[in-house]
């Protein structure tokens, strides 16, 4: 064969090696983000049946009103009462909404994450502050789009629900399709808007500070492997700088979600009407439950997801 005719038939990925860099790239990046998928839907079904019973005060709480209608006197209380009315699994009402929407709504989050912080990460695998901030946003936003705010909606109708003197859904199924019969299907997307706010700050917040936190314990030595339960430490330092840091947008959230959301106009009008008719004390309303919640959530979670991760990197070679 004559050297031109052979060298029509050399690989385009020859002559322009930078395709196929490219193209290994994007595999890894892919691979990455599936390892994320995968370790982090795992993650969620576990969390969530640790931690629902303080969601279930939190929201209990964040849903009672100032005056006559107000059912509870604290954490406590609630606890007492819906133990007292329901017994001990009472505070698991509405558990089942939540296993539907962990799984998905945690593999979104840290299968986001994976992907974008291989996009943005030098060639030492690092982000600077802005880029975990950056990578935590996009993954806290992909989350509340395809898994949180029909989740959360749902969850707080449910319990909401509960509260009436004569609850009308009859199970996950039906209480859904009642949902969706009476409202359409926006009627599980109540409240987009400041979910998408909340979780992008919860998650850019959490992000930032545990990816700190484990550089700073690293060092120099990027390859160091941080103890299981350090990431715990870690966990409840990010879970708490979340808390303080946006409160107030859950408990808009909350609202925006529940049986009465149809009071308020949009996100902007039902924080108005919160500051005019409760004060700003009422922005931090359920703030020591979440408080708990959140910090035992965030640390579990991310000891489990790095345990796994940690797995998956020793045996999927990518």
């Amino acid at each position: 064969m004559d050297r031109p005719a052979f060298a029509s038939l050399v690989s385009p990925y020859h002559r322009r090696p930078w395709m196929t860099e490219q193209g290994a790239a994007a595999a890894t990046s892919g691979q990455v983000g599936l390892k994320g998928i995968i370790a982090g839907g795992i993650t969620g079904g576990i969390e969530i049946c640790i931690t629902y019973p303080t969601e279930y005060v939190k929201t209990q709480l964040q849903l009672d009103e100032k005056g006559a209608g107000k059912k509870y006197n604290g954490i406590f209380d609630c606890v007492k009462k819906t133990v007292g009315e329901r017994g001990f699994f009472g505070l698991y009402r509405g558990l089942s909404v939540l296993i539907y929407g962990s799984i998905p709504k945690s593999a979104t989050r840290f299968g986001a994450f994976e992907f974008l912080k291989s996009k943005a990460a030098d060639s030492r695998g690092q982000l600077s502050n802005s880029g975990k901030m950056l990578c935590g946003l996009g993954a806290g936003i992909c989350e509340a789009i395809v898994a949180v705010t029909p989740m959360e909606t749902i969850k707080v109708k449910f319990i909401n629900d509960r509260r009436s003197a004569n609850p009308k859904f009859k199970g996950f199924i039906n209480g859904v399709g009642q949902i969706i019969k009476a409202e359409g299907i926006s009627g599980i997307y109540k409240g987009l808007t400041a979910t998408v706010l909340k979780q992008g700050t919860n998650q850019a917040i959490r992000f930032l500070v545990l990816e700190s936190l484990k550089e700073w314990y690293k060092g120099d030595d990027h390859t160091k492997s941080v103890p299981t339960l350090l990431v715990g430490v870690f966990g409840v330092i990010a879970g708490a700088a979340s808390v303080f840091g946006n409160t107030p947008l859950d408990v808009v959230k909350t609202r925006m979600q529940g049986l009465e959301a149809s009071k308020y106009k949009n996100t902007a009008h039902c924080a108005y009407q919160i500051m005019k008719n409760e004060g700003p004390a009422a922005f931090y309303k359920g703030t020591l439950p979440r408080l708990g919640r959140v910090c035992m959530d965030v640390a579990i979670t991310f000891m489990i997801y790095d345990s796994f991760m940690d797995l998956f990197n020793k045996v999927w070679v990518t």
